[in-house]
């Protein structure tokens, strides 16, 4: 059983961070809590996957946009970041008041895992979606459509995982997938290699195929991660582009950024 109950006011951490190679000065957390249906999700923030519990508590912003615009105020000046997503969206609306509050701020947004209902219809320039993959979930492709039909710039962030997402077949796989959905861009996230990030993807490897579990584990606990992680992501560049797909998601402008300031970030 899922739980929800008020955060008590707009959570905006303010902390200049990136994300797929973009710079971000806060990051908006409409849903807090490792809770859900799904079973791991991937943090691109973090660069490591979590093991989501199916029953727990999980705390809602304000559905006001002028509550989440006041929160960003105090952030520095900069692109934000609003997410990821909860199925709850359509009853909460606490992510689309996020993203149209960092909007009214004149902020750019990136706004990560959105559902199709979260997605400010205006003003469309100001958004760039992201969608990461999770395994033991291809939700992310619809969503990304759905983005894509409404006028959002989106595409998708892949961990690069070695032994697993790093392989010719599953990239080939992703990839078809990305297309048919329309994205514009696709960007290699590097996994932390940290113990517990690995504890996390044998636990979501295994459960996937059990039959390469053995194999997985080996590799990632004795390969030499940063070699191997550099090594798929040229694999990951070299198949977008034979695809067409930018390796980097375009910067979203703000309606209060100086145009030229945004074009400069943008390059």
């Amino acid at each position: 059983m899922i739980e929800y109950e008020e955060a008590g006011g707009a959570v905006v951490r303010c902390l200049e961070s990136e994300i797929a190679g973009r710079r971000i000065a806060a990051h908006a957390v409409p849903y807090s809590g490792e809770v859900g249906l799904q079973s791991f999700r991937f943090d691109p923030l973090e660069r490591r996957l979590f093991e989501r519990r199916r029953s727990g508590r999980v705390r809602v912003g304000p559905p006001d946009p002028v509550e989440w615009a006041r929160a960003f105020s105090r952030c520095p000046a900069g692109p934000v970041l609003v997410g990821p997503g909860d199925p709850a969206e359509g009853v909460r609306g606490a992510y689309r008041a996020a993203a149209e509050g960092a909007a009214q701020s004149g902020r750019a947004v990136y706004v990560l895992d959105p559902e199709p209902s979260a997605l400010p219809p205006t003003p469309p320039d100001a958004f760039v979606a992201l969608f990461a993959w999770t395994p033991l979930g291809e939700g992310w492709a619809t969503a990304l459509a759905a983005a894509i039909a409404r006028g959002t710039s989106g595409g998708a962030l892949l961990p690069i995982v070695p032994g697993w997402t790093d392989e010719p077949d599953f990239l080939g796989g992703w990839f078809d997938r990305l297309k048919a959905a329309g994205a514009e861009f696709a960007a290699a996230v590097p996994a932390s290699g940290e113990g517990e990030s690995r504890r996390s993807l044998v636990e979501a490897r295994t459960r996937i195929d059990p039959a390469a579990a053995d194999g997985f584990f080996e590799k990632i606990h004795h390969c030499d991660w940063t070699a191997s992680v550099r090594e798929g992501v040229v694999r990951f560049r070299a198949e977008a582009a034979h695809r067409g797909l930018a390796t980097l998601p375009p910067r979203p402008v703000g309606s209060g950024e100086p145009p030229g300031n945004s074009a400069a970030a943008a390059r």
